[in-house]
């Protein structure tokens, strides 16, 4: 039971990012400062753990990472960084509820570029959810029009550009995730991540343009460690005790989650045509889900 409520809680806490987020764009629509500010406070976490993890290895007389593997995860970790600021980007846009739905349809990018460059088969199990998943994007993405007016397509393909990112890096975190453990990798990519993140803001600005109220940093604290490092952990955790099976089912929730919050906290409008909408995309990616859950035997990832 310790393990299902950690992955639901992890899921619930990821859910709430972008409600954080809308919340700190009505003091200042700003994506870099505030996902800066994102970095500033999940960085030191990351780079305990990195710490953390590597003595831990060594201590177990386990295999030691090299340099080689840590530069690569690290610049895996900046690829990443993309999939982040493209979100932001498009968040200013949306509504939380329409951005976490696109997300939540990545597995079809996933099925593609697979298909593209690695021979994997398409099946029509994969083609019927990926239709009716964007069936249901297409349902709610007219539904957001009145409120989000002409910006709703720009913010749309952001968020798709940032789904197609983190198809990409999924894709190429499969073996590195396979050598050094979960834990490892999501603490190093990150730190990666936050690393781009900060070289970008300070490419473009200077520090004075980091000055923001002190309500704006409690949501940025908010968004770096409640809905950023702590489910991080959380999931992994939680996985270790009831494999990735069961996880992945789980995260089928996280748009209801975000929806839920979107409405009770941003006053986001939710119709009769959104609820289809999300319905159609919830149970596409579902299906897909429960398709790849039988093609594959249940896994732990090592914590």
């Amino acid at each position: 039971m310790t393990g299902y409520l950690l992955a639901l809680a992890g899921t619930a806490m990821f859910s709430s990012k972008a409600i954080f987020v809308k919340l700190a764009y009505v003091e200042n629509p700003d994506a870099l400062l505030v996902l800066t500010w994102r970095m500033i406070f999940s960085l030191p976490f990351f780079a305990a753990v990195c710490i953390h993890a590597l003595v831990r290895r060594r201590r177990a007389h386990l295999a030691p990472v090299g340099a080689p593997m840590i530069v690569r995860i690290l610049m895996l970790g900046v690829f990443g960084y993309l999939a982040m600021i493209l979100d932001f980007e498009g968040l200013i846009h949306v509504s939380a509820g329409l951005e976490r739905l696109v997300l939540f349809t990545y597995p079809v990018f996933l099925i593609l570029i697979a298909a593209a460059f690695f021979g994997a088969r398409i099946t029509a199990g994969n083609l019927l959810a990926a239709g009716v998943s964007y069936a249901g994007l297409a349902l709610v993405f007219v539904a957001d029009i009145p409120d989000g007016g002409s910006n709703v397509p720009l913010g749309t393909l952001l968020v798709l550009g940032s789904a197609l990112s983190f198809a990409i890096y999924q894709l190429w975190a499969t073996g590195m995730i396979a050598h050094v453990g979960s834990v490892l990798f999501t603490a190093l990519a990150l730190t990666g991540t936050s690393l781009a993140c900060l070289a970008h803001f300070f490419i473009l600005r200077n520090a004075a343009e980091l000055a923001v109220s002190p309500r704006y940093l409690v949501l940025a604290a908010l968004t770096g460690i409640l809905a950023t490092v702590v489910p991080s952990f959380m999931i992994n955790a939680g996985m270790g005790r009831i494999g990735a099976q069961s996880t992945a089912m789980i995260s089928m929730v996280s748009p209801l989650f975000t929806i839920y919050l979107a409405v009770l906290i941003l006053n986001e409008s939710f119709t009769l045509i959104d609820g289809l909408g999300t319905a159609l995309v919830v149970g596409g990616m579902g299906y897909d889900a429960w398709l790849g859950l039988r093609r594959r035997p249940s896994q732990a990832i090592d914590s």
